[in-house]
């Protein structure tokens, strides 16, 4: 394995977009001919990520347990140059966790307690993405984790849809406030987008809350991740922009 990746893939199989529908199922044709239908591990509107006709990479695991052999694993897109974009929305928090096991995120480095799905909030209904904690003099640290796709040229933004409950996680994480470090983890699961900003353009409320949760503390890591068939590397950390730019009427239809 490169040491240089997070995460290997298994051997992929490249294929061509024919179309994806009700939100689990892609019909693509692979470079043999043959027709599959592939689980998409995407429930989201994939904006932009999810056009006919696109080079596509499908892992292959036959089981009995199994509906569909094949999953969708990532698409490439030509937004700023030929990219490879992750679409199994399964592997970001596996990824995040190996990394913050390996010490791979400054800002997050040396806890010695890692937990998962921890039951947290005003409610006590909510679980957090990931609990760290164990570090001598240091706030245990609250970690949402939001896959983000969606680009506006090398600016990736979240989210591209109208999200409840993003908003909900956002009001969730203030609420731990000042008793523990409250992170909101951005994964741009795309190489070629090097800044991040809220998505504005169609859902204000979730830009606001987010703006509204910067000021009062919570802390906005984006983190830039380069996907390719051989597996999913770790590029360094994003410029956070507070607000998405201005676009112009054809430019906004074009994203939705």
């Amino acid at each position: 394995m490169d040491s240089n990746l997070i995460y290997q893939f298994p051997p992929l199989l490249l294929g061509i977009l024919i179309k994806r529908y009700k939100r689990f199922f892609a019909d693509i044709e692979l470079t043999t001919g043959e027709i599959i239908t592939a689980h998409c591990p995407n429930t989201g509107p994939m904006t932009g990520v999810s056009t006919p006709g696109s080079l596509v990479q499908v892992s292959h695991n036959p089981s009995p347990t199994r509906k569909l052999a094949y999953t969708w694993e990532m698409i490439q897109v030509s937004d700023n140059e030929p990219t490879w974009v992750g679409i199994n929305t399964n592997l970001p928090n596996r990824i995040v966790k190996l990394g913050l096991e390996a010490g791979t995120f400054p800002e997050l480095s040396d806890y010695k307690k890692i937990k998962s799905e921890v039951v947290y909030g005003r409610e006590k209904k909510s679980r957090i993405d990931f609990l760290l904690s164990g570090s001598k003099e240091k706030l245990p640290v609250y970690v949402e984790v939001k896959n983000t796709t969606w680009s506006h040229g090398r600016l990736a933004v979240f989210p591209d849809t109208v999200t409840t409950r993003g908003q909900k996680h956002l009001q969730e994480l203030i609420s731990i406030l000042p008793t523990g470090r409250a992170v909101m983890l951005y994964f741009i699961n795309r190489g070629d987008c090097d800044s991040f900003a809220p998505g504005d353009l169609v859902d204000p409320v979730y830009g606001k809350m987010l703006r509204e949760a910067v000021s009062l503390g919570v802390e906005v890591l984006a983190y830039r991740f380069e996907t390719k068939p051989e597996g999913i590397r770790y590029l360094g950390k994003a410029n956070f922009i507070a607000s998405m730019p201005e676009l112009s009427v054809n430019s906004a239809n074009c994203y939705r």
